[in-house]
């Protein structure tokens, strides 16, 4: 009888059959186990690709690139503070403004660079995050969601009200980027936004594998065993708040320098909506998954155009369209695939590598993690 793991006869079922079954290179390929040196390698792997996405498709789709760049990292952040902490939010967009016009004004009345706005941005924005954490970590269920609902509905109204400092409607004017040589000026801002994107995922995933990470998942399991535990519910929320309004304000701080203006009718609550959305589409809790979701949220609206102008809609009809086409494809979601796009990659994953016998390793491989005993990928 031939031992786990050894070469054992042609009929032999497990990992010794399954070798026999798949290529010797696929049982070699291994993420590193430390978390920091993990997503490195699979942000390089990552940007390699989305970097030849950009250099074969024209300047509209590299826009549209960019898009989903600043999109993902928002729905990243709300991920981060709904998955990991249990937080229900519907004021990421207002966070997303907060970002726009730190970095905005920045750009606008000083001669910093623009990594330095962003920075700007995301720091201004994470503050407004503890600011608001502070009391939203005492309310649970709807109050929270009600409270940060009425953020997302008066925070636009102050940049008209201020409009001497935030230029009122008109919003602030940002000057687009300038590109080296004859790149395209497209081209260059996706890439921009995609390093932009990457760092600060890197950032985020390197937190969620540390200790604040583990205490961000026990208070979400049980407040009560945490704070026997010797961990602070009150500054845990605070600081996923924070985490989660940082990622937001360098979505802002992107999104601003990618349409060349920071207007406060950008920011209504329907951009909040439609990033919970997007978040619950491609995996609550997963960093992954909020790529998934942020494509989803950008290509949509276009198919539901495409469909509206293939049957003859009228322009009203075919808005209403795209909100159907969410709200389809939440349903068919939730109910089919409540971990979303991501997990359910995950899982199909988990298949594959159950019948090749190595599940750890290849699940890893497929979906860019490598899921430890008792824990989830990110």
């Amino acid at each position: 009888m031939a031992l786990p793991g050894t070469t054992g006869s042609a009929g032999t079922s497990g990992p010794a059959g399954a070798r026999g079954r798949m290529p010797a290179w696929v049982w070699k390929l291994r993420l590193p186990r430390q978390p920091m040196i993990r997503h490195l390698v699979l942000a390089v792997a990552g940007g390699a690709v989305l970097f030849g996405i950009t250099s074969a498709v024209g300047s509209y789709d590299d826009y549209q690139v960019a898009q989903i760049g600043f999109t993902a990292v928002a729905i990243a952040g709300l991920s981060l503070l709904t998955g990991a902490n249990g937080q229900i939010s519907l004021g990421q967009g207002a966070f997303i403004m907060v970002g726009a016009y730190g970095a905005g004004m920045v750009l606008v009345h000083t001669g910093l660079p623009v990594f330095v706005a962003l920075i700007v941005g995301v720091a201004v924005s994470a503050a407004a995050g503890v600011v608001i954490g502070l009391p939203a970590s005492r309310l649970r269920g709807p109050y929270l969601a009600g409270m940060t609902l009425a953020l997302a509905i008066g925070l636009p109204a102050l940049p008209l009200k201020y409009s001497s400092t935030f230029a009122g409607e008109q919003g602030l004017s940002i000057n687009p980027l300038q590109p080296p040589g004859t790149v395209d000026p497209q081209r260059w801002l996706a890439w921009y936004v995609l390093l932009a994107v990457l760092i600060m995922l890197v950032l985020m995933g390197n937190l969620m594998r540390s200790r604040f990470g583990r205490a961000f998942k026990a208070v979400r399991d049980d407040e009560v065993a945490a704070a026997l535990s010797g961990i602070s519910v009150m500054r845990t929320h605070v600081l996923a708040f924070a985490v989660s309004a940082g990622a937001a304000g360098l979505a802002g701080g992107l999104r601003g320098l990618a349409t060349g203006g920071v207007v406060p009718d950008a920011f209504s609550v329907a951009l909040s909506i439609s990033l919970l959305a997007g978040m619950v589409l491609g995996g609550t809790g997963s960093l992954l998954g909020a790529w998934w979701g942020a494509a989803i949220l950008v290509y949509a609206p276009q198919w539901a155009t495409s469909v509206a102008n293939s049957l003859h809609l009228r322009q009203g009809q075919g808005s209403n369209l795209a909100l159907l086409f969410y709200g389809v494809v939440l349903v068919v979601v939730v109910l089919l695939v409540p971990s979303g796009v991501q997990g359910a990659l995950r899982k199909l994953a988990g298949w594959l590598a159950q019948f090749a016998g190595q599940p750890s390793q290849l699940a890893g491989v497929s979906t860019g993690t490598v899921v430890h005993k008792g824990e989830e990928g990110p």
